[in-house]
């Protein structure tokens, strides 16, 4: 009875095991996260608070997450070559990231993430000019993407990236909203 039953609960296991494996080969090699909000203001407004990694610091959400954050910046002081390293508790983990294109309408980053696990990455801002004057505004896209390996894909069976970091892009995007609108 208790073979019978340990017999039973193996093959229950493997049966599951095999589901996963399954659902993971029909997940896409990439993913793709994006947001996009209206800010009221010129992208030159906007663009600073881009390409300058210590501006970051007036609206990324994980800046917020670990305060006691180590950074380091290094390369240029801003635009293509600035580069940012980060070591942060479980929230913000380790990694670092550098501008590789930097233009008034785009803003293009690599992106490499140490832990909690290893990920490379590639992040754009882009800026849409929207009317002009006092009623300027910028329409701005934050998109990351990245490769999906297979131990990538099961974990995305049961998680999925787009939730997992989406709310993270919203309320970074709210911040750079509001620090680009506050006053100057």
């Amino acid at each position: 009875m208790l073979k019978t039953a340990l017999i039973s609960l193996a093959g229950l296991v493997v049966v599951a095991i095999a589901i996963v494996l399954v659902l993971a080969a029909t997940k896409p090699d990439t993913f793709q996260v994006q947001r996009s909000i209206a800010i009221n203001a010129p992208p030159d407004r906007i663009y600073p608070l881009l390409a300058d990694f210590r501006a970051w610091s007036a609206w990324s959400p994980w800046e917020k997450k670990d305060p006691a954050m180590k950074r380091s910046f290094s390369g240029a002081e801003s635009g293509v070559g600035a580069r940012y390293a980060w070591d942060g508790d479980k929230n913000v983990g380790r990694g670092s990231m550098e501008i590789v294109e930097a233009a008034p309408a785009k803003v293009a980053l690599k992106l490499d993430f140490v832990a909690p696990f290893e990920a490379h990455n590639d992040a754009v801002f882009i800026l849409q000019p929207r009317g002009q004057g006092a009623t300027a505004s910028t329409h701005v896209t934050w998109t990351m993407t990245g490769p999906t390996p297979f131990l990538g894909k099961i974990i995305h069976v049961f998680m999925d990236m787009d939730r997992m970091v989406g709310g993270d892009f919203e309320a970074g995007l709210a911040a750079m909203k509001a620090a680009a609108e506050r006053p100057a």
